[in-house]
Formats: C-alpha cells, sequence, structure tokens
C-alpha cells in the first residue's frame, strides 16, 4: 500500500511550514496555509494539491468556512481528524473578525503603498520584493514576500508573483522593494523587470498598477516618474 504523501515530501522550497518560518505568514498563501493544517496527503495527491483542490472546489476560504465538518469529513484526502481541525481553525478566524471591525487598508496612491511598507521595508540589508495584491475596489488582500535577495538585487519570476495574486483572486497588483543602500532610485535592471512583470500581468488580466522602490524615509514611484 502507498504510503500518503506528506510536507516533508515535498521539495524544501516548497514546503509550506519553512515557508512561513523564513519569510513570516503574510508571504504564505491560502492553499499552503491549508497544507500546513491538513499536515499529510492521500496516495497520489500531496498536501498542496490537496489544500489547492479544496479552494477551488468550494470557492476558496469563504466557501470552506461554510462547510460543517461532517461535509469536511466526507472528501477525498480529509477525514474526521483533518475535517475537525480546519473547522477549529475556520472558527478561530471568524472570532478574531468579529473583533476586528475595521475594513482592510486601501491603497488609493502611491504614498500610501510606500506608507504601508515603509516601517516593513526601510531598514532590511537585503532586497525583499513584495506585492501589494488589491482587489476591484483597491482593498489590500494580502502582501505576499515574492523574492528576498542579496545586498542589491533580488531574482523575481512571473510565475511566482502572479501564482500569489491568483491564489488570493487579485484584481490588480502595485510591486514594490526595497533598496537597502537607502537611495530609492531605480536601476536599470528594475525598469527592465516592471515592463517584463507588466505584460505578464496583460496576459492574465491582472494590472501590475505601479512599481513603488522604498528608500531610507523615501520613496520613487515609477508610474509617477512616468518610467511606466
Amino acid at each position: 500500500m502507498n504510503k500518503p504523501l506528506t510536507i516533508k515530501d515535498l521539495p524544501a522550497g516548497e514546503r509550506p511550514r519553512e515557508k512561513l518560518l523564513t519569510k513570516g505568514a503574510f508571504a504564505v498563501s491560502d492553499a499552503e496555509l491549508l497544507a500546513i493544517l491538513l499536515r499529510t496527503g492521500a496516495r497520489q495527491e500531496n498536501v498542496t494539491r490537496i489544500a489547492e483542490r479544496l479552494l477551488v472546489e468550494f470557492g476558496g476560504l469563504v466557501g470552506l468556512a461554510a462547510l460543517l465538518p461532517q461535509e469536511l469529513e466526507r472528501i477525498h484526502g480529509i477525514g474526521p481528524a483533518k475535517a475537525v481541525t480546519l473547522t477549529a481553525a475556520m472558527e478561530i478566524a471568524k472570532r478574531l473578525s468579529s473583533h476586528t471591525p475595521a475594513e482592510r487598508p486601501v491603497i488609493r496612491s502611491p504614498g500610501d503603498a510606500a506608507a504601508f511598507l515603509m516601517p516593513r521595508l526601510r531598514y532590511e540589508s537585503r532586497e525583499h520584493f513584495m506585492a501589494l495584491l488589491l482587489s476591484t475596489k483597491n482593498h489590500v488582500l494580502a502582501v505576499p514576500v515574492i523574492s528576498i535577495g542579496s545586498l542589491n538585487a533580488s531574482v523575481v519570476h512571473p510565475r511566482e508573483l502572479f501564482r500569489e495574486a491568483i491564489n488570493h483572486s487579485a484584481a490588480s497588483v502595485i510591486l514594490v522593494h526595497n533598496h537597502p543602500s537607502g537611495d530609492p532610485t531605480p536601476s536599470q535592471e528594475d525598469i527592465l523587470l516592471t515592463r517584463r512583470l507588466i505584460d505578464a500581468g496583460q496576459l492574465l488580466d491582472i494590472a501590475v498598477l505601479d512599481h513603488v522602490i522604498i528608500g531610507d524615509g523615501k520613496y520613487v514611484s515609477l508610474k509617477e516618474k512616468g518610467i511606466i
């Protein structure tokens, strides 16, 4: 009998637990959070694939949260123990939301984007490339870390950015990264990368609205500068 696939069976770079520990909870997708809760997969289907299937089948976390534990446990790859774990996690989220009546932040300008992430990025010693994932009304849905680079560069692949955007059902994206030197002046590489990501977003119908570069207490918006 084949052994169920677990998170440990995944390549190190794809393990949700390790990603959460190294990059922070905000960098982990909905599917990866579910995979952490589920812990193990089923024969011929690893735990991450089960999590992705659940999100697609039930319309995301909101749809899952509406299911009773008895409904969850009948789903292939879940069972009673995992159903109880998911139900408990969803109930915690509901109770937390009842104590946080404030709406999600709204990003109306490059200044809003810079102010939102300046405290997070201005003192980082390496380049962190992040994305503000926005709803149709520009509410912040999530702020994943797409890449962590060196002192002066980070490698960003379109598939990593737009995987996060699709997982969070984002309508648009604002790119944000820091310059550890403190000088937010965009490099030629920054400009070329931005244009590449804009082109990729157009194919997926996910607009890249801007690229904001964070320095030490100051920022540059490629949109405001007329570069894009």
